[in-house]
């Protein structure tokens, strides 16, 4: 393992990392317990903890990522062993079950970043998602819709190239698409002006927890949440109850708006991508011992 993988973190250091860690995520999740407690669901913010897998007591708690080591602390968690010092993540552990995976979650970013954006799908998965669909059948069927989406699915090309979007299109809308999209496929589509492929930045993080630092999990969360918000005000649904004004991709304004919120995004996005290869380089290039003891 090369010496600039390995960090040593001083108690105040990594007690102050996790600290502001936890005050950063109780913010960022309260409104959402506050409903969980009171029942109340919202076809917004709940996608983050429902389409997401990751709980918000997962997103709270604190890793330093593989190859660090915490001084003067006793292992925090199953996850850890200890080592001269202190505690690290016992990486070979965590490590070699994984490593086909990381290294897949790297090639799929790697491809995407070298992709050229593209900006002309308007938010318009979400107008397929409910295209000649039974209303009770509508995924978010206690809200209404502003709008007939039939006219603007048929009146406008749909370029999704995202396929855990596409896979959610109803089956008269599927054939409308310019690709038709598989999962074996996905290596070669994915292209960084999709909202979608940003938002799931989020999921990468999270699936590659705790191996990377827990603050970039968190900041491809904070990306997923804002960007989840305009998806939902380009949808035809309409949610001025919540205090959502919508962007409307059913006319020429509103497309040109919602591709300049892509184009926000994906600037967002561009180095949280940068960092995830980066952190799945540098996790791979750990040892695959049978445990963290022979590395230290």
């Amino acid at each position: 393992m090369a010496e600039r993988d390995i960090v040593a973190l001083r108690p105040g250091q990594w007690l102050g990392r996790k600290a502001e860690h936890e005050r950063r995520v109780d913010a960022l999740v309260a409104e959402h317990l506050g409903r969980r407690r009171d029942g109340v669901a919202h076809p917004v913010a709940d996608f983050l903890f429902t389409y997401y897998s990751h709980r918000p007591a997962q997103l709270r708690r604190w890793h330093p990522g593989a190859g660090t080591v915490l001084l003067d602390a006793d292992p925090p968690g199953p996850e850890y062993i200890a080592v001269p010092g202190g505690a690290a993540l016992d990486h070979g552990r965590l490590l070699e079950p994984r490593r086909p995976a990381v290294a897949a979650i790297r090639d799929l970013l790697a491809a995407t970043a070298s992709r050229p954006a593209q900006w002309g799908c308007f938010g318009l998965h979400e107008w397929a998602m409910v295209y000649r669909q039974d209303p009770g059948a509508v995924r978010h069927h206690d809200w209404p819709l502003r709008t007939d989406p039939a006219p603007v699915v048929e009146q406008q090309p749909l370029r999704c190239t995202h396929f855990d979007a596409f896979r959610f299109f109803t089956e008269p809308a599927r054939p409308r698409n310019v690709l038709q999209l598989t999962r074996s496929d996905q290596l070669n589509r994915e292209q960084s002006g999709c909202l979608h492929a940003n938002m799931d930045l989020y999921k990468w993080a999270y699936k590659l927890s705790p191996l990377v630092p827990s603050e970039l999990v968190v900041e491809c969360f904070e990306l997923a949440r804002d960007i989840r918000t305009v998806d939902m005000r380009a949808s035809p649904y309409d949610l001025s109850d919540l205090g959502l004004e919508p962007v409307r991709v059913e006319t020429a304004p509103g497309r040109a708006e919602y591709a300049g919120l892509a184009r926000e995004f994906a600037e967002r996005a561009q180095p949280l991508r940068a960092r995830l290869v980066a952190e799945c380089d540098r996790v791979l290039r750990l040892p695959m011992y049978a445990s963290t003891k022979e590395v230290w």
